[in-house]
């Protein structure tokens, strides 16, 4: 039974709709998770819907109450999400490649590495917590288990690194001030020498996100439908949601639209259209943040967005998932 519906809607000069908000909260009848038709023929027309808008947003609201009547709004097909043996969570090789990153210049990559297949979960970073007595980060009341860590800051995120680096016998990938290091402990501003575990680079994030060499060249990592492949403010219910459960990419990488923002390694800096080759940015303010997360609209979760923080900063938008060097 539907208890509330909540439509905001945004209007701009002539009155235009510029972006509508849905807010549905359903009673304790009705599963809480929220589920998407098969292959998301209804979810796409409602993106379709959405972008006309005028006349057409009365059919949409038409749709989507038919859709709650049957109880299955977004629905998704069954995943089953792969759960590590040890303490390093699963991860997939990409090959190196030249891209054009941000729309902008030529980036190359001169080596493999390896990405997280997932976002990092509260299961995972809980053991870490739990050997180190730290301090374990809230789950909003969420839930912990396979959703994906939140309020973690940078500095978190890279002393898991160098937890799971140290507990396979690797070289820790930073030192104690944040910098890069290589197999022998120098600091180095090049990841490809790098041994240990530690976060994507920007210039990796994005070419792993949109595909590798794999790439179809799609709006989003993995689809040019949000829905199919991301959790973001039409379908997250305003919090973040076990990762895996979209569809993944060219590569088999979930999760890289939305759900939750994710560290990388490197300062924010603004893009210049020079072609430049394994590229770091060691100095700066703030630590880019990409993917887009649960509470931001289809623009925000889009390949090209970016956003930087302040690497103490911890909040409910932000995770991160590990990378290694391939050697």
């Amino acid at each position: 039974m539907l208890h509330v519906l909540v439509w905001d809607f945004f209007y701009w000069g002539d009155g235009k709709v510029v972006e509508a908000q849905l807010q549905v909260f359903l009673t304790p009848m009705i599963r809480e998770t929220p589920r998407t038709v098969s292959e998301r023929d209804l979810e796409t027309e409602i993106d379709q819907l959405i972008n006309r808008g005028g006349e057409d947003m009365k059919k949409l609201v038409v749709l989507l109450f038919l859709l709650l009547a049957f109880g299955f709004l977004f629905a998704d097909e069954e995943t089953t999400v792969e759960v590590p043996t040890g303490l390093v969570p699963p991860m997939v090789l990409v090959e190196k490649g030249t891209f054009t990153m941000g729309e902008m210049f030529l980036a190359t990559l001169t080596y493999d590495f390896y990405v997280g297949k997932y976002e990092v979960t509260f299961a995972e970073y809980d053991k870490f917590i739990l050997d180190i007595g730290g301090i374990t980060p809230s789950d909003n009341g969420w839930g912990r288990g396979q959703r994906p860590v939140i309020n973690v800051s940078w500095w978190d995120a890279i002393a898991f690194c160098n937890w799971l680096s140290q507990d396979e016998g690797l070289p820790k990938a930073y030192d104690s001030d944040g910098n890069l290091l290589d197999a022998n402990g120098n600091i180095t501003t090049d990841p490809s020498r790098t041994v240990g575990y530690r976060l994507l680079t920007e210039t990796e994030w994005e070419f792993a996100a949109r595909g590798g060499k794999k790439t179809e060249g799609y709006r989003y990592s993995g689809s040019n439908t949000v829905g199919r492949v991301a959790w973001y403010l039409l379908n997250s219910w305003r919090k973040s949601q076990e990762v895996g459960e979209k569809a993944p990419n060219e590569l088999g990488i979930y999760d890289m639209s939305g759900n939750v923002w994710e560290w990388c390694s490197d300062f924010f800096a603004g893009f210049t259209r020079d072609v430049k080759t394994d590229p770091y940015v060691d100095k700066g303010s703030n630590r880019v943040i990409r993917g887009g997360s649960w509470n931001d609209g289809a623009s925000g979760v889009r390949l090209l967005s970016r956003d930087s923080s302040p690497s103490t900063v911890s909040n409910a938008e932000i995770g991160f998932r590990i990378a290694r060097t391939a050697h």
